[in-house]
């Protein structure tokens, strides 16, 4: 009889140990290779119809997991819609996959990153309904609200708002914008009819990888003079007394070309020019002859000290295009390189991280999205804290530059900008894309003397005058916005 008993136990032990090493090797060793395989169309369906954890901005969820149907359990809902698509991207039942935070975020959202294995294996033990965690962004509602009502429906453009002393990014914006709902829907066929409606859609485009503030690579035209500036203080060829030669043209030997100088502003009352009058003004020829005279390894080092080439680092989880500076450039093409034109490209993300570098001291923090990640039980899982992300250029020269874009807003053609009773440090920039229109830029921060808030504004494809009238005027509304608080 005991000979039984002590069978009987060895087998239930036996069984329990085969039963808990099976499970083991599913939850933990094998875990990736089976969510991997080809032939597992049962992770798919779990991940599709599970209940997702929430993306929340100021307390409340932009997506969401809602009640489904008979086919699925749950489904996203988006009720942040046009206004934060560009961040949160879409989570589609269908076939169009997901984009944004939705995909980059996925194994956090699902349940399934390392953090949350013991979340899992709670909820499978207890016969829980899986749960993902949810993400609460650095995204002040108020402020994306109205940086996306600063830019004209039917008009192509972007805003970025950072915090450049942390790199929390605080709102960013681009249009043309669409509803994620109309691809989140159950009805397989009016979400490929919105597919393909809106990937036929200048500035949306769902086939390319990324777009807006984080991908669309623009001519930066006048902002890239900061670079430039930049650039010539720190060869210690120049300083602030320094004087630039401002002719109406510029000639170059073995071309009849001749880069012209800004017509706007007062370029044309000066021959010679300080680095505070060229910037108030915005005047070309002043930095084509800093970049003819340091040469192209200068102005390309430069560039790639604020960003150009370089990714944002992993506080942004969002996927992004790297800015670009030419290379292998005749003085021509140099010339026209140093004023933000020819090949030159960069994102609205890039310019904003530029001067927020510059308003930080010569040091660019990691642009960052997500301010806290919960568990289903509340149990914060990750709460990133601000990160260098490169050293751009010196306090001093940062200081010195800052200095001459108080003197772009307080005396220059950036004075729309200006918010009474605080000193706002800008830059204008004008972009010609060779069809009579333009980018139009304004990058600044304010207060200059204790920078609190970064904002950068690109409309695309305007006439110079309706492009004054979106950027500048629209930078003020969102310091006074800010700083009002």
């Amino acid at each position: 009889m005991n000979q039984a008993i002590r069978n009987s136990w060895v087998a239930a032990i036996a069984m329990f140990a085969l039963l808990f090493g099976a499970i083991s090797y599913v939850q933990v060793i094998g875990a990736q290779d089976l969510s991997t395989n080809a032939l597992n169309n049962r992770a798919l369906l779990q991940d599709i119809c599970n209940d997702r954890g929430s993306i929340i901005v100021g307390g409340q969820a932009i997506a969401e997991s809602v009640p489904g149907d008979e086919s699925c359990k749950f489904r996203r809902s988006y009720p942040g819609g046009a206004l934060y698509a560009g961040i949160t991207g879409y989570y589609s039942t269908n076939d169009a996959g997901s984009s944004g935070l939705e995909r980059e975020l996925n194994s956090e959202l699902t349940g399934n990153s390392d953090q949350q294995f013991l979340d899992r294996m709670g909820q499978l033990f207890l016969g829980q309904q899986p749960k993902g965690a949810s993400v609460e962004l650095t995204i002040d509602p108020a402020l994306q609200k109205l940086a996306y009502d600063l830019i004209p429906d039917g008009q192509r453009g972007s805003i970025v708002v950072q915090n450049p002393k942390t790199g929390a990014i605080l709102a960013m914006v681009s249009k043309p914008s669409y509803d994620p709902n109309t691809i989140a829907t159950s009805n397989s066929k009016a979400a490929a009819a919105a597919m393909e409606k809106l990937n036929s859609t200048p500035g949306i485009n769902l086939n390319q990888n990324v777009s807006g503030p984080t991908g669309a690579l623009l001519a930066p035209g006048s902002v890239f003079k900061l670079i430039d500036t930049a650039a010539a203080l720190n060869s210690g060829k120049y300083n602030k007394d320094s004087v630039l030669p401002n002719p109406a043209e510029m000639s170059f030997s073995g071309t009849s070309y001749k880069l012209p100088n800004y017509r706007g502003g007062l370029c044309y009352t000066q021959e010679k020019a300080t680095f505070a009058f060229a910037l108030e003004n915005s005047c070309n020829t002043p930095f084509a002859s800093i970049a003819e005279d340091l040469g192209q390894k200068a102005i390309s080092e430069q560039a790639e000290k604020f960003g150009f080439g370089q990714d944002f680092g992993d506080q942004l989880h969002l996927l992004s295009a790297k800015s670009q500076f030419p290379d292998n450039l005749g003085e021509t093409e140099l010339a026209q390189s140093a004023i933000g034109q020819l090949n030159v490209k960069a994102t609205p993300l890039q310019i904003s991280t530029m001067t927020s570098a510059i308003a930080n001291g010569g040091v660019q923090m990691k642009p960052q999205l997500i301010k806290t990640m919960r568990s289903p039980d509340l149990r914060v899982l990750n709460e990133p804290k601000p990160e260098v992300l490169r050293t751009s250029t010196t306090p001093d020269i940062a200081r010195q530059i800052t200095e001459w874009m108080t003197g772009v807003v307080d005396e220059g053609i950036g004075q729309a900008a200006a918010v009474p009773g605080v000193q706002v440090a800008g830059k204008t920039g004008t972009a010609e894309l060779g069809d009579g229109t333009n980018n139009s830029w304004f990058t600044g921060f304010a207060p200059a003397n204790d920078p609190q808030v970064e904002v950068t504004i690109v409309m695309q494809g305007v006439d110079v005058a309706t492009g004054a009238q979106l950027t500048s005027p629209s930078a003020k509304k969102i310091f006074e916005a800010v700083l009002n608080k």
